[in-house]
């Protein structure tokens, strides 16, 4: 029972009978999970994974949280066409400590280690560093998709980013891995980790991947850095809004993963089933029923939340309504507002905005709704 637990929905588990060699050990077993302090919030793609880390708990194993403090100077470029940017220490520290404290919303704080890889990896001299790259060769990185890709169509890569699968391999060395889990994209990676630690005298780690959760497009994998995301702080409100926008095609992935068992025939029974139960998980059954309440009065009747910010309207008579929407009501850019009022989702006061620049006097305490979700009082 306990391998069906901590396996459930994986997709590898590599090599095969490698786990349950380290389980018949009879100790509790080391588990590693990476993660990337770019962006402070844990979406529920990243909150299954933390789920079966929870199921690996529960099981009496330790589980090690490593923040890629160092390698995010770097930029993991799995998925990625291009180098990615690096963010100033001070803003990796602060999202780190942040995702620190969501995560142990799913993990047991006494049974889960959290390390900075800068600790060993900073203090890796020039020889150590040469060391560590010859434990793999450039045609073994070149075997990563995204690599061979960039590499096949005369777009740089970087020698860093060639550093990174070892680097993230030599965090297993580090702390002594029995187990890495990730999703599928980390796959290269995870077994990078499998090749460089037998150079250092230490059993190979067992990979163990999960699929991805798509976005909220339908399409590509859900990630922080696209923005088809939901954090599971986010307000009760967004997230029942937020999962009843999901595509249907997506609805099988998404209540088999986050969700389990019998359910509707019907796309929007079900979709309504879902959000709540997903919504409940992070906000309770008051949470989950505030949530409904404000979609069924916002989205359904085409009503106003009960309770909407106020927004101090500019100064100047006209208001050019793209930069107050870009300013104050978080959309883009100008030309995506602009799209937006030409197209009739953007509302004053129940009516499609008269133009790109309306008159004060007409805005002065007037309610602006943007698409389905996002209302404002204007104040004078």
């Amino acid at each position: 029972m306990a391998l069906e637990e901590v396996t459930r929905h994986a997709v590898d588990v590599l090599p095969h009978g490698g786990l349950e060699e380290k389980l018949k050990r009879g100790r509790p077993l080391r588990v590693k999970l990476g993660v990337d302090p770019t962006s402070p919030d844990v979406h529920l793609g990243f909150a299954y994974v933390l789920d079966r880390l929870a199921d690996f708990q529960r099981e009496g194993h330790t589980i090690v949280l490593i923040v890629g403090d160092y390698t995010a100077r770097i930029g993991d470029p799995s998925g990625r066409s291009k180098e990615r940017p690096i963010l100033p220490d001070e803003v990796l520290d602060a999202n780190a400590k942040y995702f620190a404290e969501q995560a142990f919303r799913i993990l047991d704080r006494d049974r889960t280690e959290v390390r900075f890889n800068g600790e060993w990896l900073g203090a890796l001299s020039y020889a150590d560093t040469v060391r560590l790259a010859r434990t793999m060769t450039v045609a073994r990185l070149l075997e990563r998709d995204d690599f061979a890709k960039r590499f096949g169509e005369h777009v740089p890569i970087s020698l860093s980013e060639l550093l990174y699968p070892i680097m993230q391999a030599y965090d297993s060395v580090a702390i002594e891995a029995d187990v890495e889990i990730g999703g599928t994209d980390q796959r290269f990676n995870l077994l990078a980790g499998r090749d460089v630690m037998p150079q250092y005298g230490l059993d190979a780690q067992v990979v163990v991947t999960f699929p991805l959760l798509v976005g909220l497009d339908g399409e590509q994998k859900m990630s922080k850095s696209r923005g088809n995301y939901i954090g599971i702080t986010e307000s009760p409100e967004e997230m029942f809004g937020k999962v009843m926008s999901i595509p249907d095609a997506a609805l099988a992935q998404w209540w088999e993963m986050l969700v389990g068992g019998p359910h509707a025939n019907e796309p929007m029974d079900w979709k309504l089933e879902l959000a709540r139960r997903v919504t409940e998980r992070w906000h309770g059954s008051d949470g989950a029923e505030t949530g409904e309440a404000h979609f069924t009065r916002v989205v359904r009747e085409g009503g106003a939340p009960e309770e909407v910010p106020d927004v101090a309207l500019p100064d100047g008579d006209p208001v050019h309504l793209p930069a107050l929407l870009v300013d104050q009501m978080g959309v883009s850019s100008t030309s995506e507002a602009r799209r937006l009022i030409q197209q009739g989702g953007v509302k004053v006061n129940g009516e499609p905005a008269p133009g790109l620049d309306v008159r004060r006097e007409q805005l002065a305490g007037a309610l602006l709704q943007v698409g389905k979700r996002r209302f404002a009082r204007l104040t004078p």
